[in-house]
């Protein structure tokens, strides 16, 4: 890490035990007001303290873990925004539960702050910042710019100052084959020729006798194969100056940049420089390489008229995880494709999303655009903008295209990411792992004798009190077990949607001896979700209890997204991007989706009926012929007055009539 711009300045709560989940904001609220051991300040009260400078802040839990990094133009007024959970951020009551102590940095400016936060994220990895999923090294290109003679390399190393990187590639083999195609257009050593790694300890070893190394090469030196095949600029033999071979690296950074124009400009001047001098041989070496190159831009796609240098990111998120990929565009030319998994998802919100990627990615390439294409608009838009352009010397902003051709290749982007996330959940089982840890947290959250493995939850659907249905979906093993779902048209006579009554009746027949006895319903099950609040499990728990069993039920609150339990008035709320939160949504909002599409088949079914009892001539007989012909309401609107007529027993006139009075 470089050296700190400013001291660093330390708060909290020393002895501060980590709250496990479920938490509660409220805990959170009384835990950043509470005093700490033997009478100290309050969080609260400490960063009532803190400057109002700009900088970094750095929370931390009891152990002295940083777990999350933030910068702020005003520190103080940002600081307080956590400890008065008046930050809007789902995470923010359950990080401040977790937090007892603080740092703060003081810089300068916002810019330099931004440029801080990036390092300290890379240093330390916080837990609530968002990162690469596996924290995997991703390979680059680099031009060891700090030697004499700069070498080409394929790498993952750590960023060293005296080298130049170009990527991440996550294709390593498109990589090395970017290198090979360079080499084949512009001579350069690579890093991990043995020859080249003399000339260095020569040089190094003398570095007083640099203008003498052609000659001392030369005379002594050991050519190397790849120069013998052209590949090589031949510096182990002494062929090149230093100021040639400065030469052939500038055009190499210009190609790996984009700038693949005036690299062909450059080719073709010196052809025909050669050609001029009589120097057919070297012309038709820069033929070749410029043959290399013409084949290159043939299997390039062209996506924009203009020659502009973009980058496009889209992204795909699911609870707790999420896919980037970036289109890098060069010349109107999508030059690679990047794909990135990130361990955060719909855990924080898109524009966090979308600002920490953006500023991971861009603080480890030096391969930077004049635009960069993302879906959303960034509060600090013009601070990373601004941040990007110094890193490029010259202009780069973001931008959030909302038509046209960009757009079209965004939501290709988009498209691009959601399958690297498939892959990689397929690839690591990670839809599995998560699954096990849902039923793990269930179990520890609700006080269950066991994982829940058999989870039953139930849904009531009616328009005051008319069409009232319910819908019971089965998840076994913590994923949908649709041969199991089971739907029930309600009996009892209601004026009005009574959501407590249907529950009842709905439960009494599931749970009823002779239903229990019946293995077209499966087992027992573990848990029991009902959908609603306190009043919902209290009418679950009434039928339950009069029917004679004990199975563990919970209530899950829409709003508050909050778990009702009978053994505690105080609803458990499970952490937000929490597998257990994922699972027992999912499983409500299956049993929500099953009962509207019942109860809209009895509804649509009602209407339909209605409507050709109002037609003459529409008796029992005609009406259930028109309904088994066209199968459903929408089919029949769609008829023609002949298509209707085609029904057996239907004629014409009777025909017209159904047709004028649907369209009445």
């Amino acid at each position: 890490m470089p050296k700190m711009p400013g001291p660093l300045h330390h708060g909290g709560l020393p002895g501060t035990s980590l709250p496990v989940a479920p938490f509660d904001e409220r805990a959170a609220a009384d835990h950043v007001s509470a005093a700490g051991e033997g009478g100290l300040p309050s969080l609260v009260e400490q960063v009532a303290q803190v400057p109002t400078d700009p900088g970094c802040y750095l929370w931390k839990d009891a152990a002295g873990e940083v777990i999350y990094v933030g910068k702020a133009k005003n520190l103080r007024a940002r600081m307080k925004q956590y400890v008065t959970l008046s930050d809007d951020r789902e995470k923010i009551p359950l990080m401040m539960q977790l937090v007892a102590s603080f740092d703060y940095i003081v810089v300068d400016t916002e810019h330099e702050a931004l440029v801080l936060e990036r390092n300290l994220i890379a240093q330390y990895h916080p837990y609530f910042n968002v990162d690469y999923k596996d924290d995997k090294s991703y390979p680059y290109i680099a031009i060891t710019k700090g030697d004499a003679f700069p070498a080409i390399k394929y790498t993952r190393e750590r960023h060293r100052p005296d080298t130049r990187y170009f990527g991440p590639y996550t294709d390593s083999r498109a990589a090395r084959e970017t290198i090979d195609i360079l080499r084949k257009v512009t001579p350069i050593c690579t890093a991990s020729c043995a020859e080249w790694k003399r000339v260095k300890r020569l040089l190094e070893k003398n570095p007083a006798d640099a203008d003498l190394l052609a000659l001392v090469c030369a005379q002594k030196g050991r050519p190397c194969f790849d120069y013998h095949v052209g590949r090589g600029p031949g510096v182990c033999a002494g062929a090149i100056s230093q100021e040639d071979y400065a030469r052939n690296v500038k055009r190499v950074e210009r190609f790996l940049s984009g700038r693949r124009s005036e690299v062909i400009g450059d080719l073709k001047a010196d052809m025909a420089e050669a050609a001029e001098s009589l120097d057919f041989e070297r012309a038709g070496r820069i033929k070749r390489r410029l043959e290399v190159l013409n084949g290159l831009d043939d299997r390039q796609q062209v996506v924009f008229p203009a020659q502009v240098d973009i980058d496009l990111i889209g992204f795909y998120r699911e609870e707790t995880i999420a896919g980037a990929c970036v289109f890098v565009v060069r010349e109107g030319r999508t030059q690679r494709t990047c794909e990135f998994i990130l361990d955060k998802g719909q855990d924080v919100s898109q524009e966090e999303l979308v600002s920490g990627f953006v500023k991971r990615y861009y603080d480890e390439t030096s391969d930077i655009p004049s635009e960069v294409d993302i879906a959303c608009d960034l509060e600090d838009a013009d601070l990373i903008g601004a941040w990007l352009s110094e890193k490029r010397g010259r202009v780069c902003h973001l931008h959030r295209p909302q038509r046209g051709e960009k757009r079209h290749l965004l939501e290709t982007c988009e498209r691009n990411a959601r399958h690297a996330l498939m892959r990689y959940m397929i690839r690591t089982g990670y839809a599995d792992d998560r699954t096990n840890q849902a039923l793990l947290q269930l179990e520890s959250a609700l006080a269950l004798p066991a994982p829940p493995l058999r989870i039953e939850c139930f849904d009531i659907s009616t328009i005051h009190g008319r069409f009232t249905v319910a819908s019971m979906v089965v998840f076994t093993n913590g994923k949908p077990d649709k041969s199991q779902y089971r739907r029930f048209k309600i009996r009892a006579e209601l004026d009005e949607a009574n959501d407590f009554v249907s529950m009842q009746e709905v439960l009494g027949r599931r749970y009823a001896p002779e239903r229990m006895a019946d293995e077209r319903f499966g087992s027992r099950p573990d848990l029991l979700v009902v959908d609603g609040g306190k009043p919902q499990l209290t009418a679950a728990l009434t039928q339950l209890e009069g029917l004679g069993l004990d199975i563990p039920v919970c209530g899950l609150a829409k709003a508050d997204e909050e778990v009702f339990v009978p053994w505690d008035e105080t609803p458990v709320v499970l952490p937000t991007g929490s597998a257990s939160l994922y699972l027992i949504k999912q499983v409500r909002d299956e049993a929500h989706r099953f009962a509207i599409t019942f109860h809209r088949e009895l509804r649509d079914k009602a209407m339909t009926v209605s409507i050709l009892d109002e037609v003459e001539g529409v008796g029992p007989v005609r009406k259930r012929a028109i309904m088994k012909r066209f199968g459903s309401m929408k089919r029949l609107r769609e008829a023609s007055v002949e298509d209707i007529a085609s029904v057996q027993g239907v004629s014409v006139d009777v025909a017209r009539a159904v047709y004028d009075t649907l369209r009445s």
